[in-house]
């Protein structure tokens, strides 16, 4: 499918947050993603996972919830772009995070190319935290977290409550991917976060991959595993073409 790009400003809390927008060519209605990217800003790797999702039919977005302290910033996946990376993430709230969701949201409702009744949302890193935040805080009908580290913490971004402590609000149904050699997120915590979903009877989907480490979707990074990337993406396009449409 053909599609068309575009650099966009939304409006958040009295300032500009950047966005990348992509979408089908053809100006027919349809519904739209939001795509929220890894500690490493709007990079590459996240232009073209935002192009992936555009190609399948729906209108895509990756807002910069960096904008606050490192607006416009695209890091490598190397040590430096790695420290500059958790220097702004140590600096995200949660409050701020989920103004920044909402507002990406009402700006796709307001663009006569998006049906505004069928949203959903994907993220990877923080953005996977991001994404099962946002289907706690906002109305997505559809939510994909990829290795969404911290959730199942006590305390969420900036000591606000905690994001595991919200589960009971997800409207939607939430597809959540992880690897099983992920350090950062230990499969203790992937099972609070199961039990948790269980618990609320929230629509969900939790996927553990074999031998797949942080990051193993983005092509780009030394863990990149095929077979789990493959996979996932595939579950990710039901997902959204079951709780979305075209």
């Amino acid at each position: 499918m053909e599609i068309t790009t575009e650099r966009v400003h939304i409006n958040v809390d009295n300032r500009t947050m950047g966005g990348y927008l992509a979408r089908p060519t053809d100006a027919t209605p349809r519904p739209a993603v939001v795509v929220f990217m890894e500690i490493f800003g709007i990079n590459s790797h996240i232009r073209d996972v935002t192009e992936r999702v555009a190609r399948e039919g729906y209108v895509a977005l990756a807002p910069d919830f960096f904008h606050r302290t490192g607006p416009g910033i695209e890091l490598g996946y190397d040590e430096k772009g790695m420290a500059e990376g958790i220097k702004l993430y140590q600096q995200l709230k949660a409050d701020e995070m989920i103004a920044d969701a909402r507002a990406a949201l009402s700006f796709l409702k307001r663009q006569n190319f998006v049906k505004g009744d069928r949203l959903g949302a994907m993220g990877f890193c923080v953005g996977g935290h991001m994404t099962y935040l946002a289907a706690c805080e906002t109305d997505i009908k559809a939510a994909a977290s990829f290795y969404g580290g911290g959730i199942a913490k006590p305390e969420g971004f900036g000591g606000a409550p905690s994001t595991i402590g919200r589960t009971s609000k997800i409207k939607g149904k939430i597809l959540c991917l992880f690897g099983d050699k992920d350090a950062s997120i230990p499969l203790s915590e992937v099972e609070m976060i199961r039990a948790e979903l269980q618990k609320h009877n929230i629509r969900h989907e939790v996927v553990v991959y074999p031998g797949a480490d942080h990051g193993f979707f983005c092509d780009q990074r030394a863990t990149y595993n095929k077979a789990a990337a493959e996979d996932a993406w595939e579950r990710v396009k039901k997902l959204f073409a079951e709780e979305l449409g075209k």
